[in-house]
């Protein structure tokens, strides 16, 4: 994630020591199509897994990107095949949703960049990032801030705070990381795919996001990883519980997903602010989630995506800047697969 080229990393084959056999949609499916809606986040990954679906099955699949709370409503409405949220359903999502399972597809990142001219690196904390999200930090050259970037030229600007104006799983890892850093964001603001933000103004998805900082100087938005890289903004480092000040690079991305041990039965998990045991975390790190109706007449199909997406699919990662899925969530994520087959 930092300006440095990404070495396109080859993802390691670790479904090949799952006892599971390879989906036939053909003998097992009627429909020809899915469609889905949801995670802005995941849109250009889901981009190549389509491409691949449809060349390897002949199947398409048809995705609108329209944020993470828009695509839990789409599916709990019915009106598409699948919905993809970046946050995990709530209890009351989960009981509109009748029956849906979420499943871990996809491990990236949210994080703040910045557009400042003249400033190429920037250093970031919780407290001080929860600081300025919630206007208590108003100026580039505040005290707090210089503290955290010795030898740094920071202007006197004032900054422009950006945040996403749509429900979005983005909103819902930055909040959860705010509210674990800061205690006074937690009571004040809380954490939510929307939330009442103090300051700033709205993107409405990631593009609009980064719309706004691309052309606004003195701005700071978080956005996800990879249209950080499609967009050529600069993200901030941020320090870590170990200490230390990292990007969202698959190796941090990684770092931070290894602190999961173990999985719950509705397949949730949170992996922001890592314990200080992982010491090059990112501490902004998220998975991401298809959402499936377990009573839907094409589930087999839809177990077909899902099954492609989380073993062929994550072959094109690397260069969109997410990270290999922990075998611990594989396994889960099969083992929700095979649910919907067998069901």
């Amino acid at each position: 994630m930092t300006r440095t080229r990404h070495p396109l990393l080859k993802i390691a084959a670790v479904v090949t020591c799952l006892t599971v056999g390879l989906l036939s949609s053909s003998a097992t499916a009627s429909a020809t199509s899915l469609t889905g809606a949801g995670s802005t986040l995941v849109a250009p990954l889901e981009a190549y897994w389509a491409q691949g679906f449809e060349h390897q099955y002949g199947y398409s699949v048809t995705y609108a990107a329209v944020g993470s709370g828009a695509g839990i409503a789409q599916i709990s409405g019915r009106t598409v095949d699948f919905g993809a949220s970046d946050a995990p359903m709530t209890p009351v999502q989960a009981e509109g949703c009748k029956s849906c399972i979420q499943i871990p597809w996809a491990l990236t990142a949210t994080g703040p960049a910045f557009n400042i001219q003249g400033v190429s690196k920037l250093r970031l904390t919780g407290p001080v990032l929860a600081d300025i999200y919630l206007g208590k930090i108003t100026n580039w050259d505040a005290p707090a801030i210089k503290k955290l970037n010795k030898g740094v030229k920071l202007p006197n600007l004032k900054i422009t705070v950006v945040f996403r104006s749509d429900g979005s799983g983005d909103t819902y890892a930055f909040t959860d990381y705010l509210s674990r850093v800061s205690s006074q964001w937690k009571s004040q603001v809380g954490n939510a795919t929307s939330v009442s933000f103090p300051v700033g103004v709205g993107g409405k998805g990631n593009d609009g996001v980064s719309a706004v900082l691309s052309t606004t100087n003195g701005s700071v938005g978080y956005i996800s990883a990879s249209y950080m890289i499609a967009h050529h903004l600069q993200p901030a480092a941020m320090r870590n519980a170990a200490g230390k000040y990292e990007y969202p690079n698959i190796k941090n991305i990684s770092n931070a997903a290894a602190s999961i041990k173990s999985m719950p039965a509705n397949n949730e998990m949170h992996i922001v602010n890592p314990p200080k045991k992982y010491k090059i975390a990112y501490p902004i790190s998220t998975f991401t989630y298809a959402i499936i109706p377990t009573t839907a007449p094409q589930k087999r199909l839809l177990a077909d995506w899902v099954y492609y997406a989380i073993t062929t699919g994550q072959q094109y990662g690397a260069q969109l800047d997410f990270a290999p899925i922990p075998k611990v969530v594989i396994h889960a994520a099969v083992n929700s697969v095979k649910s919907l087959q067998q069901g």
